[in-house]
């Protein structure tokens, strides 16, 4: 991969979590938080629901400078804080590369963004509209999924920092296949991905780094031994035999 347009490197936990008064103590992504190195393009952590894979993909974008609720470094707005605290715990380290473009992509959120979208449009009559950057149509007027994968064809431009949390939330096999292919157009314009997901369609993305988030610890970890690849295959491989299982 090319580890040269890499534009962070590592995430470090730069000092020890206030057990007693932060709320996120008992995750098992602040429990195990030491050092994680990345070495490819495209990162992948996954882990079970409640493993804190989410909070540290927040913290790494907050510290990396976006918006909580997500969009690029020039959004601002705020919902509602829920974010929680864990970027002022880690070091986020960067490489002496710097994207031209980023965007933190958060699939609970993402309404909030195409909100502001439209909002900073009504406010602003000089230059073009930002919806353009968009492919030029309101996101609320599409579907959850056409609408993240028109972001990423229309707003994505390469040289730059991407940050996804569950993005496959909204896309069916088909359109997740379809991200694959985005995600590689980008690679190839030197751009770095780090997502956060169930999805074994995306993680099957060639020499990706994954780390499985769980109560061990966060480990680096092949693509054919997480559990979303051997779960998913023992299922389709025989569904009957699993539902037998399952409702015994």
């Amino acid at each position: 991969m090319l580890y040269d347009s890499l534009y962070i490197k590592e995430i470090r936990l730069k000092q020890e979590i206030n057990k007693e008064e932060s709320y996120i103590k008992d995750l098992p992504v602040v429990n195990n938080l030491n050092s994680v190195a990345l070495s490819s393009n495209v990162t992948f952590f996954v882990g079970e629901n409640g493993s804190g894979k989410s909070t540290l993909l927040e913290a790494i974008a907050v510290n990396s400078g976006f918006n909580a609720e997500g969009g690029t470094r020039n959004f601002c707005f705020s919902s509602r804080e829920t974010h929680s605290d864990l970027y002022k715990y880690i070091t986020v380290v960067k490489s002496v590369n710097r994207p031209k473009d980023g965007f933190f992509l958060r699939a609970e959120s993402f309404y909030n963004v195409a909100t502001e979208i439209e909002r900073l449009d009504s406010e602003s009559s000089m230059g073009n509209p930002v919806i353009y950057s968009y492919g030029g149509t309101s996101l609320h007027k599409m579907s959850h999924g056409e609408s993240f994968i028109t972001l990423m064809t229309n707003r994505f431009s390469g040289h730059g920092l991407y940050i996804l949390d569950e993005p496959e939330a909204a896309l069916s096999p088909l359109k997740q296949m379809a991200m694959l292919t985005i995600i590689n157009e980008l690679v190839k314009k030197k751009s770095q991905f780090i997502i956060a997901t169930h999805s074994p369609i995306l993680m099957a993305y060639p020499d990706a780094d994954i780390f499985v988030i769980d109560e061990d610890g966060i480990t680096k970890t092949p693509y054919k031994k997480t559990d979303n690849y051997m779960m998913t295959r023992k299922f389709l491989e025989n569904p009957e035999k699993m539902m037998k299982y399952l409702f015994e």
